[in-house]
């Protein structure tokens, strides 16, 4: 494992804080993948477990006046955003009082106030939506700037060149990311991919590109923040492309058998939280400190549990609320 060390006091403060959030997801989707196999969560679930880094770091780039649209696996990214692990645990478990009052579930967390404007369940559906609320930012002249995320595999729907022909067009202050975790559900990314890497589609929209790995989460937060400052001056949309590794099956119904146990060790020796822990170690925090920290996580993580678990079912009253408009 190749690290780096810290340099000072703030160095080490910020990464602890990277590595705090990395650890809440981790430990949120854990509980969740739990209740999901105990009959707690109905539907689907995508958990975000390996690909931490990723979301951490991109959000840490943005300022709260900023937008985010996530995928099905937006778990992470509610969270990295600063959103609250009981609404969100409730949400997965459909009751009223979840993020999107046991409407949306796993895949459709949504919350106005923070700027998150939804994860999405439609395949790259969601991407000329993020060029849509980039056009609203600037023909509003707001100071603000867009990021969506998206899987490789979204890379081959339409709706990825139209949104991003549009947002060239414009020169629309969005970053859009793909998260390569190099399995569009199944498929391995050479049988889908006629060009491996994702982000050289920029050069066909003549936008701003950029190819990272997803292991360090200082790194992910210090290339995106170059395409969102670019973004916010103007200068229009950038690509950037994130390798990273999901540790489980594209959902809990998939037991990923398309790959080796020897791929899924390789990959878990690159682990982002165990790379950020082993860089905090070696900064200065003492293990017994980091240990309290993932305990006291824990129990945040409980006591979302536990809420989940007590809060009521929706009310019937609330079963066509939000299929039709409202009359004012």
């Amino acid at each position: 494992m190749v690290s780096s060390i810290p340099k000072d006091s703030q160095s080490v403060s910020e990464l602890k804080e990277f590595y705090r959030q990395m650890v809440l997801i981790r430990k949120f989707e854990e509980a969740a993948a739990k209740a999901y196999s105990v009959g707690k969560i109905g539907g689907f679930l995508h958990l975000y477990i390996g690909q931490e880094a990723v979301g951490v770091g991109s959000i840490a780039a943005l300022t709260p006046k900023d937008y985010i649209v996530s995928t099905y696996r937006d778990h992470g990214h509610a969270l990295a955003r600063g959103l609250s692990p009981k609404p969100l645990m409730a949400e997965l478990f459909g009751k009223g009082t979840g993020i999107s009052k046991g409407n949306g579930g796993s895949m459709h967390f949504f919350d106005r106030n923070a700027h998150f404007m939804g994860g999405h369940g439609i395949v790259g559906g969601h991407i000329s939506l993020a060029a849509g609320i980039a056009f609203a930012s600037k023909f509003k002249k707001e100071d603000s700037v867009t990021i969506c995320f998206f899987g490789e595999g979204a890379a081959n729907i339409g709706s990825f060149h139209e949104g991003l022909n549009l947002a060239a067009i414009w020169k629309l202050p969005v970053v859009f990311i793909c998260e390569n975790n190099h399995y569009a559900m199944g498929t391995p990314e050479y049988r889908a991919l006629a060009v491996k890497d994702v982000s050289v589609r920029a050069y066909a929209y003549d936008i701003a590109r950029d190819h990272i790995e997803g292991d360090e989460v200082r790194k992910v937060r210090d290339h995106v923040q170059v395409a969102v400052e670019r973004a916010r001056r103007g200068e229009g949309p950038t690509l950037i492309e994130v390798s990273t590794y999901r540790f489980r099956g594209h959902s809990m119904s998939d037991p990923a058998k398309y790959r080796t146990k020897e791929e899924l060790e390789a990959y878990k020796k690159k682990d982002p939280l165990m790379r950020a822990r082993h860089e905090l170690e070696l900064g200065g925090i003492k293990t017994e400190e980091l240990d309290k920290m993932d305990l006291e996580i824990q129990t945040q993580i409980d006591e979302a549990y536990q809420y989940a678990e007590t809060s009521p079912e929706p009310p019937l009253s609330q079963l066509h609320k939000y299929v039709y408009a409202e009359d004012k």
